[in-house]
């Protein structure tokens, strides 16, 4: 149950990365310029709270881009480890323990939809409404749902990509250092 946990963490934080770079540079550069010492969705020094239409948009992007998703899978999981965990020495907890987990289910699911309420006001003060609104015209697009649906399998092969880039980088790397170590006299 933990490589499942670590590969959704990972899918998180590689969709994550690759959702909101190209977002947020975006929007941070034009942010920026037009006001080069304030954050982006802010207004200055003591800035009042964000608007409610702001914090709406924030909102329908993690939705439209599919983030909440990967929040809603994190608590069905955290179950099932329980269950497992519990039952598995305990095989006689199982009718109860359902029981206990089904009613507990909607209460933590409210705490999904808070993380999302998080990620919104992370949104908020990166991107300003405009650009937080056209963003989720592009994900409510064909071309964006197609992109949101991809994502899942995009993710899972660029981390086994990734692992093996890493291997023959990290081989590549080390023959490159004994051969310029040995240059100066140095076995390694």
């Amino acid at each position: 149950m933990r490589t499942t946990q670590k590969k959704n963490a990972t899918n998180l934080v590689f969709c994550l990365a690759f959702l909101l770079a190209p977002l947020v540079a975006a929007s941070g550069s034009r942010a920026q310029q037009a006001a080069p010492n304030t954050p982006p969705g802010q207004t200055g020094p003591g800035s009042a709270a964000p608007s409610p239409s702001h914090l709406a948009a924030a909102r329908a992007l993690v939705v439209a881009c599919g983030m909440s998703r990967s929040f809603s899978i994190i608590i069905p999981q955290f179950m099932d480890q329980i269950g497992s965990s519990l039952t598995q020495t305990r095989p006689e907890l199982i009718h109860d323990l359902n029981a206990v987990l089904t009613g507990l289910k909607p209460e933590f699911d409210k705490q999904a939809d808070e993380m999302v309420d998080i990620a919104a006001q992370i949104y908020v003060k990166q991107m300003s409404e405009q650009d937080l609104k056209a963003a989720v015209a592009f994900f409510e697009s064909p071309a964006g749902k197609k992109y949101v649906e991809t994502q899942p399998a995009f993710l899972t092969e660029v981390v086994t990509a990734m692992q093996g880039w890493q291997g023959k980088i990290s081989t590549d790397m080390m023959t490159r250092v004994r051969a310029e170590m040995k240059k100066k006299g140095h076995e390694l």
